[in-house]
Formats: C-alpha cells, structure tokens, sequence
C-alpha cells in the first residue's frame, strides 16, 4: 500500500546518504523555524550538529552499536554492569527462540526504540516477532535523519535478560526507570529520569548532580511529559562515577543506566540525542549545556 510518510523516508534516505548536512539542515529548521548554526555553533543541539557532520565519528559507530559497545564497557572496567547477553544473530532467521528463557528482551544493534520485550515465551507469537524484527534488520537506520554514524552499524539481534523494576522504583513507575546521564567532556551534570515509559509517552524530569529537581528545563511534548519527583537512587554515586568513566574520551554524550536491586546495570551511550532536534528541553539549559562543551577542530 502507497505511504507518502513511507516515499519521504526514502527520498530523505537516498539523500542522506549522499548529502547528510542538507538533510539535517532542513529538519532542523522544520522543528524550529530557524537555521542550523555550524559556523560558531553555541547550544546542546548545534554543538552535537557539529560534532556528528564535522568530526570523525567512526567511534560512535562501535559505541552506539548494542553488541559492539559491550566491549568498550568492559575495556572501562566495567563488565559488571552489562546486562545478561542470551545470544547474538546476523539474521531474524537464525534467532534461537528454544534457548532463550520465558522473558526477554531483542534489541536491533543500529536502530534506536525498537526493542522488543517478551515477559512470556508461551504466550508470544514469535513468527511475528521473527517478521518483525527482519524488517527492523532490512532497514539502514540514520541515513533519513542525517545521522551517519548509525548507518555504519552492521545490523543484527541482540537478545539480554529482561530486566524489571524493584519493589521501592515500582512504586514511582510502572516501567524500568531510565537514568540518562548527560555528561560534558568527561564529567556528569544533569541526569534525565524517564518513568512510566509506554510506546505513546514517557514521563520526564532533569536532575542535577544533587538530585535537585530542575522542572523548568523541560518543556511537555505530545510524547514527553513533565513527571513528578522521585527519590534520588541510593547508588547515584556510582552511576554518576560510571557514566563519567565512560564518557571520558568524548565532548559529549549521554550515558544511560538502570538501577535494579541497587545493582546498576547499562543500557546504552547515545551521542545525538532525538537525532540532535532536541525540542525537549529549554532554550536555557540548551544554551547552558553548550557552554560546557569544548569543541574539537573539524576533520578534513
């Protein structure tokens, strides 16, 4: 069946693939009615504009690919925090459903939102699961959004332990809190706590580094809203020492982790957040997050 939505992706797609920077300059300027700024860029999203059109990214590559980024976890000294890895498949076809225990998760290594969560094997309909996720696989994920780096990534499936709430975060959030933690060359700053996570919202607030609440940097989308305060995890610390080792090679990224048990687990590194269109936030903490990255030159 004919989709304009569908003949867009793919003109934007083959574009891209060939013009990345007039991609992203027409999507910026379509989400905020302004023009992207490389030449002396200053806040969050023209910062990460630069870096991911400008400079080499070959390392957000391995770093964003699910299955390639487990070994850089463990190159920081931080193997314990990976999450159970069930298995790993070039194709949708070759997924062992017989091993896998009753709950799950299947991840895409180059997409992004796409996971799919199994809480019970025999009750999932896994051809459909199959069906899907070799679509997921068919497609070059990044190249409609000017997003370079996510199309070098070899696309396979990925299937980890199923991880749930505790008994004290399940009293804030129906879903797995989601502690994404922006840190600015090397050193954590804000924290994005995301709760009660469905396919149509999630519920957000920022956080700094004390675990003060800062409603005032979010701004409420069709899909985002602004969420109440929750209590500081007991393990901020930690997670906030882990995301900062992982960090440390790079102007900017966020680290996302979870916190299950008091055990901290990671999920994933994202470097060009909502594809560096972050209409999520504040003029004001755009505008302070950008003074806190130190740009490198421009590759050749």
């Amino acid at each position: 069946m004919f989709s304009i939505k569908k003949e867009l992706k793919k003109i934007a797609g083959r574009l891209g693939r060939k013009k990345p920077e007039l991609v992203v300059r027409i999507r910026y300027w379509l989400r905020f009615r302004k023009r992207l700024n490389l030449r002396n860029p200053r806040n969050l999203n023209e910062k990460i504009q630069y870096l991911s059109l400008r400079t080499n990214t070959e390392e957000w590559s391995r770093l964003t690919d699910k299955y390639a980024v487990r070994e850089y976890v463990a190159e920081c000294g931080l193997e314990h925090i990976l999450n159970r890895l069930y298995g790993v498949w070039n194709s949708a076809e070759k997924i062992d459903f017989e091993s896998l225990p009753q709950q799950f998760v299947l991840k895409a290594t180059h997409g992004s939102g796409d996971s799919i969560i199994v809480s019970d094997k025999s009750t999932t309909n896994l051809d459909e699961i199959r069906r899907s996720m070799r679509q997921t696989l068919s497609e070059t994920y990044g190249l409609d959004e000017g997003d370079i780096h996510y199309s070098r990534i070899t696309p396979r499936v990925v299937a980890e332990q199923l991880l749930q709430n505790d008994e004290e975060s399940a009293k804030y959030s129906s879903s797995l809190i989601d502690y994404k933690i922006w840190c600015f060359n090397g050193k954590a700053y804000y924290i994005w706590a995301c709760i009660d996570r469905t396919k149509e919202s999630v519920r957000v607030m920022t956080y700094d580094t004390e675990w003060n609440a800062h409603p005032e940097y979010s701004v409420a989308t069709h899909h985002y809203k602004i969420s109440d305060y929750i209590p500081k995890p007991d393990n901020l610390t930690e997670m906030l020492e882990v995301a900062e080792k992982l960090s440390a090679p790079f102007p900017v990224v966020r680290v996302d982790l979870y916190s299950v048990g008091g055990a901290i687990y990671f999920g994933e590194m994202t470097f060009t957040s909502i594809g560096g269109l972050m209409n999520v936030y504040s003029p004001e903490f755009l505008d302070k997050t950008g003074q806190l990255i130190t740009l490198p030159s421009a590759k050749d």
